[in-house]
Order: structure tokens, then sequence, then C-alpha cells
């Protein structure tokens, strides 16, 4: 049967039909660019959405639209694919009286190591259990510290506090904001504090909002690093370490899209570090 014949029969008007048997001989006009998307998703380890991608071929000097970045993205299997999981918790009710809520959900900050915030996060693979304990600069996101450890006890939480202080130059005292779990009521915690000026403030109980800087933040390890992966065959240490990559990547490389650059990048073109 021909194809004249054919078309009425499934309801697809002649000229639709040779329209496509025209455009099929096109060449594609995305060849030369679908190498450098590629480029670019893996220059930003597999890990980065379009928006990333599309900054990183800015950088490189390719002057595309996002949307095509997008659709190219989409179309052959760029996109990170993410997915939500129930986050650790350490806390086990109250222990001690808290300090008040100094940041009532307000985490903008006007310079650096003037409001930190912090919290943990578990991480589980087939070789066991591990805890990030990092400290996050509310001033632009900024990992300042942090520790990584098979323990979500206190010389991980102290660990890293004792290694944000190091970072202090004189005269910066910042607020370090927390949720209520023991680790940040213990009195080493509350030594360190005392000993830099830092002044602690703490969320309401059981109200994960009053600490959402820390929260959005492990929702980006889990999705660029951790989720869509196997560690089979990952001993702990291997994770340890990978999981440490990844931080001092996010810390020095990682394009945050509000700045489209890295965030180390930004406070060395602001000459805020060397």
């Amino acid at each position: 049967m021909t194809a004249g014949r054919l078309l009425p029969m499934v309801g697809i008007a002649r000229s639709t039909y040779h329209y496509q048997i025209k455009a099929m001989d096109r060449p594609d006009k995305d060849a030369w660019l679908l190498p450098l998307v590629e480029e670019a998703s893996e220059n930003g380890k597999r890990r980065y959405g379009y928006k990333r991608i599309h900054l990183e071929l800015k950088g490189m000097g390719v002057r595309v639209s996002a949307k095509r970045v997008m659709r190219l993205t989409a179309g052959h299997g760029l996109a990170p694919l993410f997915k939500s999981a129930k986050r650790y918790s350490s806390y086990k009710g109250e222990l001690t009286k808290a300090p008040k809520n100094l940041v009532n959900r307000d985490f903008h900050a006007e310079r650096p190591n003037m409001l930190w915030v912090t919290d943990l996060t578990e991480f589980s693979i087939p070789a066991g259990k591990a805890y990030l304990s990092p400290v996050i600069d509310c001033y632009d996101g900024l990992p300042v510290a942090w520790t990584i450890g098979t323990s979500p006890n206190a010389a991980l939480a102290n660990g890293m506090l004792a290694d944000a202080c190091s970072t202090l130059r004189d005269g910066e005292k910042p607020i370090i904001h927390s949720d209520r779990v023991c680790h940040y009521r213990w009195p080493e915690w509350i030594r360190i504090c005392k000993e830099h000026g830092l002044t602690r403030s703490m969320s309401a109980k059981g109200c994960s909002p009053d600490n959402a800087a820390a929260e959005g933040f492990f929702g980006r390890p889990r999705q660029e690093f951790f989720h869509k992966r196997s560690f089979a065959g990952v001993s702990m240490d291997g994770f340890i370490d990978m999981l440490d990559d990844y931080m001092v990547w996010y810390r020095d490389k990682r394009i945050k899209t509000e700045f489209g650059m890295s965030i180390m990048e930004r406070r060395r073109r602001l000459g805020l570090v060397a």
C-alpha cells in the first residue's frame, strides 16, 4: 500500500508526513554541542543539573541557551537522579536547659563568620554507617569545617567545632545555631564555644525548619554524591575518604548557581581569602 493511501487511514496529513521525512534528512544542529555538554557534566562529576552545566559551558566560552542544555541533558541521560530519604536524627529528648533560638529562621548573614549552622547526618552503606558533622557559614554556604566518623559521638561534634574555630580571625565571634540534640549540650562543646566567644542558639524541640539551612545543605551531598550509587564492596575507610573528597570539591570547585562560580572562587574575588 502506498503512503498516499495509508496516510488518511492513520489520520496523518500528507504535508506533515513529507515535513518529517525532510526533517530526518537534516543534520543534527546539536551534534557539536553534545560532546561539550557531556564534558561539562563530567567536570561536575556527573552531579550537575542542567543549570550548572550551562554555567560550566559559559565558563568554557560556549554561549547557548539554558533550555537547549536542559533538552540535551534530559534527552541523553545526563541529568542527575534525585532521591529523598529519611534524615538521621540523634535527638534523645531534653537533657538540660537549651539556649534561646536567636536565629528565628533568618539565616541571612552580612559577612563571613557571623552566623554558623551545624547538624549531623547519617550515611548507611553495606560496610556500615558513617556520620558527617559540618559547620556551614550562612554568609554564602561555605563548609567551614567538617568531621566524618562511624559514631555520632562527642568527639565528632567537638572536633568539627574546634577545627572551625581555628579559622576565625581576631574579633570574629559567630552565633553557632544547632538543633537540640545532646551533642551540642555536652560540657566540652559549651567550653569550646566559651573559649572562642561563640554565642549558642538552638532550634525549638522537634522543629526541623528552625535549622533549615543545615537541613538544606545535607540534601546536596545526598543528591550529588550518595543516592543512585552503589557502595557495595567499598570499605568504611574508603567511603569516608570518598565523602571527604566530595566535601573538598563542594567547598573549592562546585559551581553555586547564585554566584556562577564556586564559593571559594567568589571569596577569592572578594578578597576574603588569599
